[in-house]
């Protein structure tokens, strides 16, 4: 079996290896140690594999970009037609319900309770005074 994937401080046999995350090219002339710790992952493929993996993925590039820009557009629009309806409006999609939490007395008593609170008899700012 052909091991595609090796590890930095592995012995790797002669050929190219790529690091994807940092897009480093190691060539080994003969056997030898890759570089780097546990952490580093390099990937081994022929130069046909690369040749030809080239332009397919091009081509999905070239592809899918029409179809990204769209959605960008589409979505800087939405926020600065809707920007606040959409926050409102997400809030009104979702539930406010928590398994882990109970409101035995009514989470909307208390609030209908403060908001129908009247002010103190001695207290001139109340409504109705004249």
């Amino acid at each position: 079996m052909v091991q595609v994937r090796h590890i930095g401080g592995d012995r790797a046999g002669k050929g190219s290896y790529w690091n994807f995350s940092t897009g480093e090219r190691i060539t080994m002339s003969a056997e030898g140690i890759l570089p780097g710790d546990d952490g580093t992952v390099y990937y081994k493929a022929s130069p046909l594999v690369v040749l030809v993996a080239g332009p397919v993925l091009g081509l999905l590039y070239a592809a899918f970009l029409p179809f990204i820009g769209i959605a960008i557009i589409t979505r800087v629009m939405f926020a600065k037609l809707f920007g606040s309806s959409a926050e409102g409006l997400s809030r009104v999609a979702t539930f406010n319900w928590s398994p882990s939490e109970a409101y035995l007395a009514g989470r909307r008593h208390k609030k209908a309770a403060k908001e129908n609170k009247r002010p103190a008899d001695g207290d001139p700012s109340g409504p109705g005074r004249e």
